[in-house]
């Protein structure tokens, strides 16, 4: 894996890390004595998620790749892109700015760790499409950024409020679609 290559990983890291950003910001908000361990679970809870689709996601795009390869960096836009306006969207909504549950109990983690990693399986489908990736290396590095990245949000969230929220939201679905940009005019020219 080049350096071209690892830096993609990283932007995809970044980009797709930004919803579980938006939301431990949100539960940093919504905490009022942020401890390691309230940063360790967020981390850890999001990070996995996040490490954990595009993985589910790279399987089953592989299955079936031979069979689109003609079009796949067609494929892979597409989802980059939809995924990408998906969070733009998001952080224009009327409802973005909601406050968030303060729990840290596993159901509550469960189902915002899902949430916020629907679309890093969609990204999985894309990284099949792409040959210049290493599916681990991709998946340790988005594991990592979504893990520290959350951590920092819990903390970001009870010193500075919901200033980040939206403009995070905003950063991960440029990324996103520049991404997919990138994917698409490779395998055109």
């Amino acid at each position: 894996m080049g350096f071209a290559a690892l830096l993609s990983a990283l932007f995809l890291g970044v980009g797709l890390a930004m919803d579980a950003f938006a939301v431990s910001v949100c539960k940093g908000l919504a905490v009022k004595d942020v401890t390691l361990n309230h940063l360790a679970l967020a981390g850890t809870w999001f990070g996995s998620f996040q490490a954990l689709m595009p993985l589910i996601g790279y399987f089953l795009g592989s299955s079936f790749h031979s069979y689109i390869e003609s079009f796949d960096h067609w494929i892979a836009f597409a989802l980059l892109l939809f995924i990408g306006a998906n969070m733009l969207k998001e952080a224009f909504s009327e409802d973005s700015g909601k406050p968030a549950d303060a729990s840290f109990g596993v159901k509550t983690m469960l189902l915002m760790a899902i949430a916020t990693s629907v679309d890093a399986l969609a990204a999985g489908i894309a990284l099949a499409m792409d040959e210049n990736g290493n599916i681990w290396i991709s998946v340790l590095i988005i594991g990592a950024v979504t893990f520290i990245l959350s951590a920092a949000g819990i903390k970001i969230g009870s010193l500075f409020g919901e200033r980040y929220q939206k403009k995070a939201r905003i950063a991960g679905g440029v990324i996103l679609i520049l991404i997919g940009l990138k994917v698409l005019i490779e395998h055109l020219f």
